[in-house]
């Protein structure tokens, strides 16, 4: 039986998957109240939500999940029956030079909000759900052959990776302790529109586009699975209102790239959309030191969503990756917002001064 849910939070909204979320639960379901939680870290871009920041069924609240007090009046204020967790620092690179601020908000913010819909929730569970977004990074490294699963143990490799392990933990500890309905899901590599220009595809389009080298981890050989973004958030949607309490669930492409030969397609696809002689982008690639900890490989077995919610995903990567490019190409101004800082002033325009 499908749920029903009157007042939706969504925390980290601004963010790349966030947003992607908030725009189809608003679009989605017009009597739900969804209300867009995000601190506006750098990640944080409320730009990518212009076309949705004002309808009617659409809330944007800045905060921190952090701040104890602020998560407790938030819940006393909406009275959220759903929670749908993203917020999370998610930069392994930056993991690795800060693991403090990972710790602090991924983990002591995960308990903050488990905290707080355990207290607003504590008359009946009936009818709630906190559902928390995690990685297949948890997971650790694979070798040549499997997959990862739903029973995989988890063997976490970053202190990004073992900031999300450890709050997996705490989610399912409170609903072994103290009945909390809760959902996770695992999810592979991202990749689509509004994601933030540190990552691989991202980075790469940019540096592409200006003629700047395109920074490659060791010798490229680094396999990881990718799922465009819009079919993520699908996947959230259906779990959201029809996965199993207390299950976790693996959302996954079966789409396994070696970083190098992505690169390597995307570059041809650049030299086609930017009418450059084929070749001209990949003599961009520079090879750069191993990343510390650089697990080999991740690949979902998506089997359980499929089965179970009959999700799977809509794109092949070749398709997802050229629209992905055409957006980029068509949203310079997105992107030279984003890498000049300017992007962080559109919260003070549209918000503090109306």
């Amino acid at each position: 039986m499908k749920r029903d849910f009157k007042t939706i939070l969504i925390t980290g909204g601004a963010g790349f998957i966030g947003s992607h979320v908030v725009r189809r639960f608003v679009n989605n379901y017009p009597d739900s109240k969804i209300i867009n939680l995000d601190k506006l870290t750098y990640a944080g871009n409320l730009q990518n939500l212009t076309d949705v920041e004002n309808k009617p069924n659409y809330t944007f609240v800045k905060g921190d999940i952090t701040d104890k007090n602020f998560i407790d009046e938030l819940f006393i204020k909406y009275n959220f029956d759903a929670v749908v967790h993203l917020a999370a620092e998610s930069h392994v690179d930056r993991s690795i030079s800060n693991p403090t601020e990972f710790a602090i908000t991924n983990v002591i913010g995960t308990i903050n909000m488990l905290n707080a819909a355990k207290k607003s929730w504590a008359n009946s569970m009936e009818g709630k759900l906190f559902y928390h977004i995690s990685t297949d990074e948890v997971f650790g490294s694979l070798g040549a052959t499997g997959f990862f699963t739903e029973t995989t143990a988890y063997d976490p490799r970053s202190p990004y990776s073992a900031s999300k392990a450890s709050s997996d933990h705490f989610v399912m500890a409170y609903y072994h302790t103290y009945k909390l309905p809760v959902v996770i899901s695992n999810c592979s590599n991202n990749y689509g529109s509004h994601h933030f220009p540190e990552k691989l595809i991202p980075l790469a389009i940019h540096n592409i586009k200006d003629n700047k080298p395109v920074p490659v981890y060791g010798k490229g050989e680094n396999i990881r699975d990718w799922l465009f973004v819009e079919d993520h958030a699908s996947a959230i949607d259906v779990i959201v209102y029809r996965g199993t309490i207390g299950n976790t669930y693996n959302i996954g492409g079966h789409n396994e790239w070696k970083n190098i030969d992505l690169i390597n397609l995307l570059c041809k696809i650049m030299d086609k959309k930017l009418n450059r002689a084929t070749g001209t982008s990949a003599k961009l690639i520079t090879f750069v030191k191993d990343r510390a900890g650089h697990d080999m490989r991740y690949a979902i077995d998506s089997t359980k969503i499929q089965k179970e919610l009959g999700w799977k995903p809509s794109l092949q990567f070749e398709e997802g990756l050229e629209k992905t490019v055409d957006w980029y190409l068509a949203n310079e101004a997105w992107l030279n917002n984003v890498t000049s800082g300017d992007y962080q002033k559109y919260y003070e325009k549209q918000y503090v001064q109306r």
